[in-house]
């Protein structure tokens, strides 16, 4: 079989949503629509693809957001479900199943892996220290409990982990802790869990990552965050929570106790798969993806759920076929993209700050929104979406190049050849360069969307368009047309054939306005290795043209920017006093020495000097500065701060920088070299 025939097995899985809120436009530039371009052009090649997906209905987010409506879970979790599914659908995304992992088939999925760890004695059972509201006569799960990361002293840490700073540790450390039930101070009570041995595979999980590395090229951004886990080294990790929702642990003397959701989400993949093979009535289609050493895995993720993708679920599915015959396929590559903000700020459900994807599109067509996003992904640092920019790239890009170009063939076409493809007549070298050009065009689209470069593969894209636009003005067919008619025919002949091939490359990324394209030429699609090639024989009948792409005008646009201020509003409590503010002591300090710290990529260690003294700092600024740009510069720091450990190494005070649109990358505030060291800001 030649290399272009050749057939994969694909699995390819999107990161489960919480059934808790909507989708919206941040979420699909995460984990689902590069998946779904992905899987849309290996459907085209031919591959045999299963496209895998559902609500994650169980965790604390589930039960909180059910509390603050005083619902049951199932309320919230139906409802969220089907909204999300609609969301999925109108969005044009093409899940074999969108599942959920409520069903029986998911639980009995979930025990089974419990049960085998458990009965081959891989699970330990452990006493711990776990916070209990006497009041509401519960042990609190994690986000149940807020209070002050022992840490970095970030107030709004959870009871194990600190989402600012990314640190782990015991209930027992968290300070100042609250209940978020009841609002009173939670005790310590012991209860008991069963644990997971995670250090246990860090050797082999290494291993596992730098082979699928070295063969199939994963991204830097989720490589650094393994080595970063596996630096700290990987710790036993609970797999049990005291809680009413969830999954039963499958045991007598569990009794008030669930799976832990990070365990047991993770095989929704598997349990869906499941579900789809009894829908099809094929028993043991989920083995054949699964089980099967012939199938290419593939994990989109956003980079938030990194760590289960990479880390825990392979381990895992090593755990399982340590033990087993019937042996899990892993990952074999998991592009995880980074965040899209809206607007330069990040989605807040709780604020409103954000629209979610019904709203949207009941507003716009899905192509339009596909196509900007697809544009703009969040691949390699955190990206936005502006309104502006939706306004320009459909107007610009997607009606002004490519359904330009699409209805001026057509308008040609019907007005000067009775609406059929005219013949090829003698070529120029105009004509073969354009040939060639549509020849060679889904292969370079397709390497790139191989290697997840999917904003790479949307540009070359358009740029096939822009290229199409040139030859047909190059071409003159209005001048031809007149002095020579054959001319004009093999003008358009090209042209035509060109749409198609942009109808096939496009249908990834824009699958609604391809199939339109497709219409238009009474024409089925091809194999994606076939689409440069012209199909369209001289004297077929062409269908009557539509517009593609309204533009969007400035009104429109401008009536949802003035929505932005109205919803985000400030809570009181994110306000602070006049006096608040006069607490802080900001002042002038010049960098005396600068040095890296050692074993941190991030960290500087700065002597100050104040004017009443010298002051040690450590500040997350290497990225931005090299030690040696920084001697001599006059800094603003807050000289009231208590003293902090980074790294072992005291910090004396904070500098003062600000954000910028690079990853990492900051711009410190400096001041006048005139103003003395020590001096206070008024």
């Amino acid at each position: 079989m030649s290399e272009k025939l050749k057939k994969e097995k694909v699995l390819v899985t999107s990161a489960l949503p919480y059934a808790n809120g909507r989708i919206h436009l941040g979420h699909l530039s995460g984990a689902y629509l590069p998946a779904d371009i992905y899987v849309r052009y290996k459907r085209l090649k031919g591959d045999d693809v299963i496209y895998i997906c559902g609500s994650d209905e169980h965790g604390v987010p589930i039960t909180i957001t059910a509390d603050k409506e005083k619902v049951s879970p199932k309320v919230i979790i139906d409802r969220y479900h089907e909204l999300n599914k609609q969301a999925f659908e109108k969005f044009g995304m093409s899940f074999d199943i969108y599942s959920r992992t409520s069903i029986p088939i998911h639980h009995k999925t979930a025990q089974e892996f419990f049960k085998c760890f458990y009965d081959r004695g891989l699970l330990v059972e452990k006493k711990s220290m776990q916070f209990y509201d006497p009041k509401a006569k519960m042990f609190l799960p994690d986000r149940y409990v807020e209070g002050t990361c022992p840490k970095c002293g970030n107030e709004e840490a959870r009871s194990d982990e600190c989402e600012k700073c990314g640190s782990l540790y015991e209930p027992s450390e968290l300070k100042n802790p609250k209940s978020k039930i009841t609002g009173e101070t939670p005790v310590l009570k012991e209860t008991s869990h069963w644990y997971f041995p995670l250090g246990k595979f860090q050797e082999r999980l290494e291993k596992y990552i730098d082979e699928m590395n070295k063969k199939y090229g994963w991204k830097e951004n989720v490589l650094q965050y393994c080595r970063g886990w596996f630096k700290d080294g990987l710790k036993d990790r609970a797999v049990t929570r005291d809680l009413d929702w969830g999954v039963k642990v499958p045991l007598e003397n569990a009794e008030g106790k669930v799976i832990y959701v990070w365990f047991e989400a993770v095989l929704g993949y598997i349990s869906a798969t499941k579900e789809l093979s009894e829908k099809r009535n094929q028993p043991d289609l989920w083995k054949n993806y699964w089980q099967n050493p012939e199938t290419k895995y593939v994990a989109f993720i956003g980079k938030d759920n990194i760590v289960f993708h990479t880390i825990i679920f392979p381990a895992m599915l090593m755990a399982w076929n340590d033990y087993n015959e019937d042996k899990y396929i892993l990952p074999q590559n998991v592009p995880a993209n980074e965040f899209l903000n809206f607007e330069s700020k990040k989605f807040s459900k709780s604020r409103g700050w954000g629209v979610d994807v019904l709203e949207f599109l009941d507003m716009f067509p899905p192509d339009p929104l596909r196509y900007t996003l697809a544009a703009n992904l969040p691949e390699n640092k955190d990206t936005d979406f502006y309104w502006k920019e939706f306004q320009s790239r459909n107007n610009g890009e997607l009606a002004d190049i490519l359904g330009n170009f699409i209805n001026r063939t057509f308008t040609f076409a019907f007005k000067h050849f009775e609406g059929k493809v005219p013949p090829v007549n003698e070529l120029l070298d105009i004509d073969r360069e354009m040939i060639e050009l549509v020849k060679n065009y889904p292969a370079k689209v397709g390497e790139l969307i191989e290697r997840y470069k999917i904003k790479d593969a949307v540009f070359e894209m358009m740029s096939l368009a822009r290229a199409a636009n040139k030859y047909f003005n190059d071409s003159e067919p209005w001048i031809t047309v007149k002095k020579d008619k054959n001319r004009c025919a093999t003008t358009i002949n090209i042209c035509l054939n060109t749409i198609y091939t942009l109808a096939e490359i496009f249908e990834p990324v824009i699958p609604f306005t391809s199939q339109k394209i497709f219409n238009m030429l009474d024409a089925e699609r091809a194999p994606w290795y076939e689409a440069g090639q012209f199909r369209l024989e001289p004297g077929k009948e062409l269908k009557k043209p539509e517009i593609l792409f309204t533009k969007i005008e400035d009104k429109i646009i401008d009536e949802q920017i003035s929505k932005l201020d109205e919803e985000e509003p400030v809570k009181d409590d994110e306000l602070i006093s006049i006096d608040d503010f006069k607490k802080i002591k900001l002042m002038a300090a010049r960098v005396i020495e600068a040095e890296k710290v050692p074993k941190s990529d991030k960290l500087l260690k700065l002597k100050l000097n104040t004017g009443d003294g010298e002051r040690q700092v450590v500040a997350g600024i290497a990225k931005s500065y090299s030690p040696e740009e920084l001697i001599g510069k006059n800094l603003l720091i807050v000289g009231n701060l208590k003293p902090a450990k980074l790294f072992g190494i005291e910090s004396q005070g904070m500098i003062l920088a600000l954000d910028t649109d690079e990853k990492d990358k900051v711009k410190i505030v400096e001041i006048d070299s005139s103003v003395s060291p020590g001096r206070l800001a008024k």
